[in-house]
């Protein structure tokens, strides 16, 4: 019987210790699978609240935010600007009726807007039109009337437009100068063509003149060798900064100085050549597809389109976080009184639309 007993007791030793070991290996396993569910340093959570709110909701193909006073206005491709109330959240959308028809084929339409200061019921536009068989962009002044938006103004037309790579986003500087992006419009070499405006950032006196100072003289040229820039932001020392689609991932942010050239389509990426800028960061092999862009205390508020998120860089670390993800394809953002507003850009053929779609959403920054 005791021989019998000390069999149990050795066999259930044996047992036990195989238990450890198996429940150990187990654990190794699982701190490994916790491991890599965790982001990479480039997708850990920005500073922010995480707490989302929507202000208005089935827009359709919004492509840009901007504000004055109490409302913010946002362009649709299809040829509309939808006006907000900030307190109220009340949305009214009205026409804009153009001096040439809309072209609103693959990525053109209405893109840009821009209210200009101290004139809170007119802005600038930029719009895609077709011409004897060819697709231009046009700049032009628009001013809200009671039921419609009317374009009163031409600054600048004939830019060279295409189904793809339009540009299509006007900043207003804090030089006073009005800044527009122009994409390469499907032909990458006219990119590095100073007789071409297509694959350039423009600039541009209010009036629509070319400003004295600008680097070329007598063009509206300020920098070029872009593929299709979307974004630009000012920090406080009025250093621009441009985010770029790029062929293949290799997004772009690139850091613009007056009359340099960005290197579409000579390089990419880290790629280098004598006379031409590269970018302060890339994707890689990750695709963004950067929209609209906007600065706030050393960071770089980055739309994205593939990406599907709300991205921030840290101008002072090089550090890539998301701070808003879960809503789809974002197209363009904006800051103010510490809170930040994007669209999303999920019904424009290319994204999954919700019921809801598309967004203005307001999150809370720290």
């Amino acid at each position: 019987m005791n021989q019998c007993l000390r069999r149990i007791y050795s066999n259930s030793l044996a047992i036990i210790f195989l238990v450890i070991i198996l429940t150990a290996c187990s654990g190794k396993e699982g701190g490994k699978e916790e491991v890599s569910e965790n982001p990479t340093p480039a997708e850990q959570p920005a500073s922010g609240s995480g707490v989302e709110e929507q202000i208005v909701e089935k827009l359709d193909v919004p492509w840009s935010i901007t504000n004055a006073g109490r409302v913010f206005y946002i362009s649709e491709r299809n040829g509309t600007i939808v006006s907000v109330n900030k307190k109220t959240g009340e949305k009214i959308r009205l026409p804009v009726r153009f001096h040439k028809k809309l072209f609103t084929g693959g990525e053109g339409g209405l893109l840009g807007i821009e209210i200009i200061p101290g004139k809170e019921v007119e802005a600038f536009a930029y719009h895609t039109y077709e011409e004897n068989g060819n697709v231009f962009n046009r700049l032009i002044r628009i001013k809200k009337e009671k039921d419609a938006w009317i374009e009163t103004a031409l600054l600048l037309e004939g830019i060279p437009g295409s189904q793809i790579h339009n540009g299509g986003r006007i900043k207003i500087g804090p030089d006073g100068k009005l800044y527009v992006t122009a994409g390469d419009a499907s032909k990458p070499e006219s990119a590095q063509k100073l007789d071409h405006l297509s694959g350039k950032i423009l600039r541009l006196e209010l009036d629509g003149t070319i400003p004295a100072d600008n680097p070329f003289p007598g063009s509206f040229i300020y920098s070029y060798g872009h593929r299709n820039p979307q974004g630009l932001a000012w920090n406080e020392e009025g250093q621009l900064f441009a985010t770029e689609h790029g062929q293949s991932a290799h997004d772009e942010i690139n850091k613009i100085e007056p009359g340099k050239n960005y290197g579409w389509p000579k390089i990419q990426g880290d790629e280098k050549k004598t006379g031409m800028e590269t970018p302060i960061f890339h994707t890689n092999g990750d695709t963004w597809a950067p929209s609209g862009t906007a600065y706030h205390d050393g960071k770089l508020y980055i739309a994205s389109l593939r990406g599907e998120a709300v991205r921030v860089y840290d101008l002072k670390i090089g550090e890539v976080s998301i701070l808003s993800e879960g809503n789809g394809r974002i197209r363009d953002v904006i800051i103010e009184d510490g809170a930040l507003y994007f669209v999303t850009n999920n019904t424009d053929g290319r994204g999954t639309p919700a019921e809801n779609d598309d967004r203005h959403i307001k999150i809370e920054l720290k």
